[in-house]
């Protein structure tokens, strides 16, 4: 143990981190830059943070504070001790409606101030686009905007107190009229008047340099705005008064169709008159798809306020008329509003990858000019990208004048980074032209602060010098940003990735087959560190559960972006860091829709487990539950399902398997199917004349929930469909007759009998081997079937999900596995496409459960609402994950994460359902979930289908 980490643990209450997890998932932001701290402490309280300034001090060590971690500029890294206060100090301490007020710690996420003031009809103004996991503290050092700044403008409108602690201890508290000014403050703006008072440009959105205008006696002398802004290196912030607005009670938006952005820059201005909340804009290079949108090729989102709906209405039409347009929609409802939201909030991950899927990045993320130049500047700012050959899409908050942009920068190689360097020196030299500011939102950190004396000159830039010295006469806070930064082509966290591709197992189609850049997706915008209220709906299940930062999509990334570097996690592949990491992943696969850049960490787990155990003893649940499948077909082989589900019930015998196993022991072992569904299959008779299903007989469905296929079977054939099984036998040619005889030759009779497997148990524990294995002999089983335009139904959401996009990405030399995976449909899809006159037995029921994680992420639910609606099951299924995910919730270890996630929202939601609902559950894993923590019964939606019809002859 360091001198210095012992003097921190000795001096704090709260956690002091100098392991290499704690230091690893605070290299980086949101930014390009890349610094490794030497610890990291979270502050119980003022006198914690006044206890690591002394230590740090006397160290000689720079102290970074930090936030939610979202900087797009580079601020929020460093190479000394990082104050993490999103752990302790992050509560709401009061809430005033008379006074329009909170108290605030620096740790408060926004939306929980957004959440407690709302009841008051009140809001905090500023509302970036990271609102549910960005915290104030990072909010007040970035001087953040957001979408509304047109209406309520930046955080240092709506700061009233600050209370801050200096680097030599000194405990201030922050307002107008001087206070809490340290000594030499105002002599040295009483010495600058002049040179303050027009050495500033003129916009609502100059974020660059410190605000030491605010201390102007024409503006009250406000040391808390003036703070605003100054990212960490003047003062640390402990505690904030901050103000608050009110909020309409009614809103509509107005989105505005013009043939491109430059109409659409050009238009911004003109509608400020109008008095809108918001007038942002964006182009459809960032929207995946334009079916909600008016036509057009950009738009403007301009929202507008009223007490009731129908002024809110009246105005956005008013606003529509005015403005000379291609087309419009308003939208009054509040889904509505919050789906077109999502798609301008997504953008700042959508856009780290251009239209062909090259990577771009941040570094000119945000620039301002005055609102009326916005449309020119745009033009010449597209004439640079090209002059350099680069590519880039803008967007944002068109009515500020302030643009987003993520740009193609080549950052790996030194002749990109050179042309990364010339131009942001040229764009430095355009923006000042138009008058504008080099940040418009994100501050400068080291993206921008080198470039300060081209838009405020030498002498300020040295007046800025001071101004810190005054402040922090030691460098001991955040140096090397604002003043004396470091050169912004420096600290670039790609340059200590492997420069050529690393040996793996899957394909990374998406990524070039690079997991170095399948790594490098996670831009840390962090929407994974967001609760359900957020509006994410099922990333991430585990960061939810714990509030860790390691157990978030992002921190995972994180460890493996350093696991890659090798300078910080040295042992590659066999890293305990990145494995306990991972373990707590669920695989729900959550990330992969609902991350804005498609980070699929499932994926990432599942190869990291097959390095990590290559050649090494797996534990014992990778054996147990990772190839479950060949057990229990060994289990029905010797027909022992009666003999295994009577020793699983008692209770010693139990729990020695559970032992042996790996298996929770607060598990039950579900019971095994004496009958399996393919022996019920294959003692029937065959019905229905219509199109051919090949209906697939999954694990689950097969061995443990057998009901689940009979009722697929009753309703598919109910709707005329003719179903078949997958072959059990590698056939040199396609079945013949019904689809269930097929002609043996004695060549596949020596082959043996054998059962397709999506493989999913051997992906989620990384034995990607015997998963290849195993997903190779069903290709060969299947063949046949591919040979004909039957479409394959499959039961069970997460194989389903397996089989699109496991099985492809696995096997991505293989062309039958790509054949295969666009085959697959779920239930509800093969009845809406195969049998699209057919309609299901009314049951007008209310419905509750939730919709399976790989549902969500991989397959779609529409076909499944669709359905639902036409059977009269009414009401939403919750979004989450149930937390049992498989093998996860069974392994030893992880059952109260896995309740945790239960209870999040499936639990609540069952448990407040009326009686006569419906609980849907199409996953194995959520019934049996809902079986062991509720007492509840869940059932496959083909479940509840087949109840309703009419009954079978005795027969059948």
């Amino acid at each position: 143990m360091t001198d210095l980490e012992a003097d921190l643990r000795e001096a704090v209450r709260g956690e002091v981190g100098f392991d290499v997890t704690s230091r690893a998932l605070t290299t980086m932001d949101a930014s390009n830059y890349r610094r490794v701290p030497l610890g990291v402490v979270a502050p119980k309280d003022a006198d914690d943070v006044a206890a690591v300034l002394e230590v740090c001090r006397t160290h000689g060590v720079p102290v970074v504070p930090r936030g939610g971690g979202t900087s797009i500029a580079g601020q929020a890294t460093g190479t000394g001790v990082v104050l993490d206060f999103t752990r302790h100090m992050n509560k709401l301490l009061s809430v005033d409606p008379e006074s329009r007020t909170a108290l605030v710690q620096p740790g408060l996420v926004l939306d929980r101030l957004q959440d407690a003031a709302a009841p008051h009809g009140l809001r905090f103004g500023p509302d970036p686009s990271t609102h549910s996991r960005c915290t104030l503290g990072g909010m007040i050092g970035n001087n953040s905007c957001g979408s509304h700044s047109v209406a309520w403008g930046t955080t240092a409108d709506s700061v009233a107190e600050l209370a801050v602690v200096t680097a030599r201890g000194q405990r201030l508290r922050l307002g107008q009229d001087w206070a809490g000014a340290p000594a030499g403050l105002r002599e040295l703006v009483d010495g600058e008047l002049a040179r303050l008072r027009t050495g500033f440009p003129e916009l609502p959105r100059r974020i660059s340099g410190y605000a030491l205008d605010a201390l102007l006696p024409e503006h009250r002398a406000d040391v808390a705005r003036s703070f605003c802004g100054s990212e960490g290196t003047l003062g640390v912030l402990t505690e904030a008064v901050v103000r608050l607005v009110e909020a309409p009670r009614a809103r509509a938006l107005a989105v505005l169709g013009y043939a491109d952005e430059g109409a659409a820059a050009e238009a911004a201005a003109g509608l400020l008159v109008h008095r809108p909340l918001t007038v942002e804009g964006m182009a459809a290079d960032l929207v995946p798809s334009v079916a909600a949108l008016p036509r057009g090729g950009a738009w403007l989102f301009v929202e507008t306020g009223g007490a009731s709906e129908s002024e809110a209405r009246a105005r956005a039409e008013r606003i529509v008329r005015a403005a000379d347009v291609l087309d419009a929609h308003v939208v009054t409802d509040p889904a509505g509003q919050r789906a077109l939201w999502r798609v301008r909030e997504d953008a700042s991950g959508t856009a780290t990858r251009m239209p062909d899927g090259t990577e771009a990045w941040p570094g000119w993320e945000d620039c301002a000019v005055p609102p009326r130049r916005l449309g020119a500047y745009l033009r010449d700012f597209r004439g640079l990208l090209g002059a350099h050959g680069l590519r880039g899409t803008p967007y944002g908050h068109f009515g500020d004048g302030c643009i987003h942009v993520r740009i193609d920068f080549d950052l790996l190689t030194p002749a990109g980074i050179g042309r990364f360097r010339r131009f942001s020196e040229e764009l430095a030299e355009l923006v000042a032209a138009h008058g504008g500011s080099l940040s418009g939102e994100h501050g400068d950190g080291q993206a921008r602060a080198e470039l300060l004396p081209t838009m405020y000159g030498h002498e300020m830039v040295a007046l800025f010098e001071r101004a810190k010295a005054v402040w922090d006469p030691d460098d001991l806070l955040n140096p090397g940003m604002l003043v004396r930064p470091a050169p912004l082509d420096t600290n670039l966290r790609f340059s200590v990735l492997p420069r050529e591709p690393v040996d793996v197992a899957f394909g990374y189609p998406a990524d070039g087959g690079d997991f170095s850049a399948a790594v490098r997706r996670c831009v840390g915008v962090a929407k994974c560190r967001t609760t359900p209220s957020s509006g994410a709906a099922v990333m991430c299940p585990s960061f939810r559960a714990t509030g860790e930062e390691e157990h978030s999509t992002r921190g995972r990334a994180r460890l493996l972006h350093e696991m890659l570097a090798g300078e910080l996690v040295t042992d590659g592949w066999r890293s305990t860091e990145v494995r306990d990491a991972l373990d707590l992943c669920l695989s729900c696969k959550g990330c992969r829709s609902d991350c804005p850049v498609g980070v699929d960490m499932a994926t990432y787990k599942a190869e990291f487990l097959h390095h990590h155990y290559a050649g090494r003893r797996r534990p014992a649940s990778h054996h147990s539950m990772g190839r479950l499948p060949e057990w229990l077909r060994r289990v029905d082989r010797v027909r022992a399902a009666a003999v295994v589900n009577a020793l699983a019930s008692v209770r010693p015998l139990a729990a020695l398997a559970k032992r042996l196993g790996g298996i929770a022991p607060e598990r039950r072992i579900p019971r095994v199917a004496t009958r399996t569904f393919s022996r019920w299959w294959e003692g029937r008779n065959t019905r229905g004349t219509g199109d051919l299903v090949v209906l697939w007989p999954d694990t689950f469905t097969e061995h443990l929930s057998p009901s689940v296929g009979r009722a697929a079977v009753r309703v598919l054939e109910a709707a005329g469909l003719r179903v078949a099984l997958p072959p059990t036998v590698h056939l040199e040619k396609p079945p013949v007759g019904d689809g269930r005889t097929v002609a043996l030759d004695p060549v596949s009779l020596l082959r043996g009998r054998g059962r397709v497997c999506c493989g999913l148990t051997y992906v989620s524990t990384g034995q990607l081997d015997h998963a290849r294995a195993v997903l190779r002999r069903t290709l060969d089983l299947m063949t046949p079937v591919l040979e004909t335009p039957a479409p394959v139904v499959v039961l069970e959401p997460s194989c389903a999900a397996a089989l699109r996009t496991d099985l492809p990405e696995l096997l991505h030399d293989d062309p039958r596995a790509a054949r295969l995976a666009s085959r697959v449909l779920t239930f509800a899809e093969a009845l809406e496409r195969l049998a699209p006159d057919w309609r299901p037995p009314a049951l007008n029921r209310p419905v509750v459960g939730q919709t399976h994680c790989h549902q969500h992420a991989v397959l779609g639910d529409t076909a499944d609402r669709r359905l639902r609606e036409a059977a009269g099951l009414t009401g939403d299924l919750s979004g989450g994950c149930c937390g049992l995910a498989g093998n996860f919730g069974f392994e030893k270890g992880h059952f109260e994460v896995s309740r945790a996630c239960a209870e999040e929202q499936l639990l609540p939601s069952v448990r407040q359902a009326p009686r006569e609902a419906v609980v849907l559950a199409d996953g194995y894993s959520c019934r049996t979930q809902l079986e062991q923590l509720a007492g509840a019964r869940g059932r496959h939606l083909a479940e509840v289908l087949a109840e309703a019809l009419e009954p079978e002859s005795p027969e059948s």
